[in-house]
């Protein structure tokens, strides 16, 4: 009886180290990036899924439009932007000046 409650006990612990050190870090992750697509505004640098960085210029009901450069605007849906990395702040590495 001894030895099949220390495996169940075992198991239970496994899980929980789990639940702190994988699940509960993505799942406060994911709330951020949700809350910063509900906050975006007009303006703000964002980096897509793809890769691509650039300026928010237009914001509809499910859809981005992104400023890459200059006079170069591209829609995306919204699930597939994220907050901009402190590399994002600066312009890209192509020189392609966002400041207007």
């Amino acid at each position: 009886m001894g030895q099949g409650t220390m495996n169940i006990l075992m198991i239970v612990l496994l899980v929980v180290i789990f639940y702190f050190f994988m699940i509960r870090p993505q799942q406060k992750r994911q709330k951020e990036i949700t809350k910063f697509r509900q906050n975006v505004a007009e303006g703000d640098r964002v980096i897509t899924a793809g890769g691509i960085y650039g300026r928010v210029r237009r914001i509809k009901e499910t859809t981005f439009s992104i400023e890459i450069a200059p006079n170069t605007v591209i829609t995306v849906d919204k699930n597939m932007v994220y907050p901009s990395a402190p590399d994002a702040q600066q312009d890209g590495e192509g020189g392609i000046n966002l400041n207007k």
